[in-house]
């Protein structure tokens, strides 16, 4: 495996890998997000301690931006981990909403606030991710998201495009 192409700032890189898959993830297509829409995060959350293979969790957009009303983010309600990181943010149909990159630091808000926030955490919006694609040349598929499927379908169809890397520093 190889980078390919990264941009520190949309915590994106592009990953050459020396035996892809042929099952690819496709991009949502046509009307946008909104907020309320369900979605499914797939990942590794806690790699080691929990399950070795892919986790689902579901929530929805919360909101169109991110911290400080940044638009490259979305923010969602589902349950996120160290290990979800660079996993697909799928709507309901399976497509690709987003990019999975954060949470929010709840000890920092916690000693600022008072309160401990939940569930508030963050993707790159797909528009984003797509527009990263599009820069290095990548061709990315992309579907009209109108049928709805369950999460157990969504996740079945998402662990044939969605693996662990692991980073070390």
């Amino acid at each position: 495996m190889s980078v390919a192409g990264s941009d520190a700032r949309n915590d994106l890189a592009l990953l050459k890998l020396s035996d892809p898959s042929s099952t690819v993830a496709r991009f949502r297509e046509g009307r946008n997000i909104r907020p309320g829409d369900f979605v499914v995060v797939v990942g590794f959350p806690l790699h080691g301690l929990l399950a070795s293979e892919a986790n689902i969790t579901t929530g929805a957009i919360s909101a169109l931006a991110g911290m400080g009303n940044d638009t490259r983010f979305l923010q969602i309600t589902a349950p996120v981990q160290p290990g979800n990181s660079g996993g697909p943010l799928l709507d309901q149909t399976g497509n690709v909403a987003g990019i999975v990159v954060s949470k929010l630091d709840t000890m920092k808000v916690a000693k600022a606030t008072g309160d401990i926030p939940q569930n508030v955490n963050f993707a790159i919006n797909g528009t984003v991710a797509k527009a990263f694609l599009d820069a290095y040349g990548v061709e990315c598929e992309t579907a009209v998201s109108t049928k709805k499927l369950e999460a157990a379908e969504i996740e079945a169809s998402a662990k044939k495009f969605t693996v662990l890397i692991e980073c070390y520093r």
